[in-house]
């Protein structure tokens, strides 16, 4: 599913435009990027939890050339599902 038919799933299910929906996606986004770059997470009760996780730097390996490259530390987004979530595809 991409973001146009999330997009329209939502509005069908809502009774929103399609137009609101995105507005309100996009508004979700931002709040939780934002959120995770001030270094906090943002928790949603039997939905999940969005986490930046800190990556220590660490070697590689260049798959084409075989030589060994460092990896730089890097900052990334993290998603732990919650228990209804879980239990909702089961």
């Amino acid at each position: 599913m991409n973001k146009s038919t999330f997009v329209a799933a939502i509005a069908e299910k809502t009774g929103f435009t399609k137009k609101d929906v995105e507005k309100m996606l996009d508004a979700y986004s931002d709040v939780v990027i934002d959120t995770l770059k001030s270094g906090d997470k943002v928790q949603l009760v039997g939905f999940g939890t969005y986490e930046a996780k800190k990556r220590a730097p660490r070697e590689g390996i260049n798959p084409q050339t075989k030589e060994k490259i460092q990896i730089e530390a890097s900052v990334v987004p993290g998603f732990k599902a919650g228990k209804s979530f879980k239990d909702a595809l089961n």
